[in-house]
């Protein structure tokens, strides 16, 4: 699908034809959107490139095109393994056109093309690659912020917890932080190398708005170094506390059954067809009722005072 945006009086508007200083919006595009895009000069390699979601971030320069390929996050479905993941999506800058190429739609994306994003002027093309990538590193922190909010409930759920549903729900947070970490690192690479080019040198604004990238990306890995160290802590310590409490479930457990059984004990005893004392008492079975249930209670106030129950 190829949508077309420029910036004009109202802010953002979608265009039906190609005009200089556009913004091209592609998400998965068919075999003729791709033939298409090559016919406004941008390099076929550029255009596969962005399509790998596992595309790792990069830029490239060819015959005065620009190519920054970016990880940016997404939130999946609550069913899905992991709940935030990272795919590629790539920013070519042509002569005449800024071009976003993504294999699935993202926030980010759906953010600009809502008009979201205060001063974007598709005509200050740096602008507003820079303003992407700024997006991009507050929907990771933003998404960071969900996933602390989501890890606070299932720890109040694991303290009382016998199974291991919280601990594989912590695992799946676990991987999208995995996730996280690897696309930031890969992303701070790749703006250093645009910093080290001065591909954004050319206005003071454009270089300051760049630092202020690298410090959002900057935080976010450093809040997802942390909230991974912490997550793991968490698990370990969650799965001695989960083998704790089953431990004290079947303490209980036993020492209940050793209670029940002496009262079954001596009723298995007056049980039998032989002779028995006070056999021919009138009050035998009172006695022997009492006797069951006293010496039932008198075992399980040692087991409480030894916290066995």
């Amino acid at each position: 699908m190829i949508t077309i945006y420029k910036t004009g009086e109202r802010g953002l508007e979608m265009l039906a034809e190609v005009t200089k200083g556009c913004w091209i919006n592609v998400i998965d595009p068919t075999p003729e959107e791709i033939t298409w895009l090559q016919e406004l000069s941008v390099p076929p390699e550029f255009i596969l490139y962005p399509l790998d979601v596992d595309e790792r971030a990069r830029v490239e320069r060819e015959d005065g095109n620009v190519l920054i390929v970016a990880r940016v996050p997404a939130a999946e479905t609550p069913q899905a393994d992991v709940p935030f993941t990272t795919h590629a999506m790539g920013i070519v800058l042509t002569s005449q056109h800024i071009v976003t190429i993504s294999k699935r739609d993202n926030e980010i994306l759906q953010e600009l093309t809502r008009g979201r994003t205060r001063d974007l002027s598709t005509a200050k093309r740096n602008r507003f690659i820079l303003r992407l990538l700024l997006n991009t590193a507050a929907k990771y922190l933003s998404y960071l912020r969900e996933i602390n909010r989501a890890v606070d409930l299932l720890e109040d759920q694991l303290q009382m917890s016998l199974r291991n549903r919280e601990l594989l729900a912590l695992l799946k947070y676990q991987k999208s932080l995995v996730y996280f970490t690897t696309a930031l690192k890969s992303n701070e690479l790749m703006m250093e190398r645009l910093q080290r080019n001065q591909h954004f040198a050319a206005y003071p604004d454009d270089s300051d708005l760049l630092e202020d990238v690298l410090t959002e990306n900057q935080q976010a890995i450093e809040m997802t170094n942390i909230a991974s160290n912490i997550l793991s802590s968490m698990m370990d310590a969650f799965a001695s506390i989960i083998s704790n409490n089953m431990n004290t479930v079947m303490k209980f457990l036993a020492a209940m059954t050793i209670v029940l059984t002496l009262p079954v004990l001596v009723a298995s005893l007056y049980g039998m067809n032989v002779q028995l004392p006070l056999q021919e008492w009138p009050y035998a079975f009172a006695v022997v009722i009492v006797a069951s249930v006293g010496l039932a209670a008198l075992v399980a106030r040692i087991f409480i005072r030894r916290d066995w129950m």
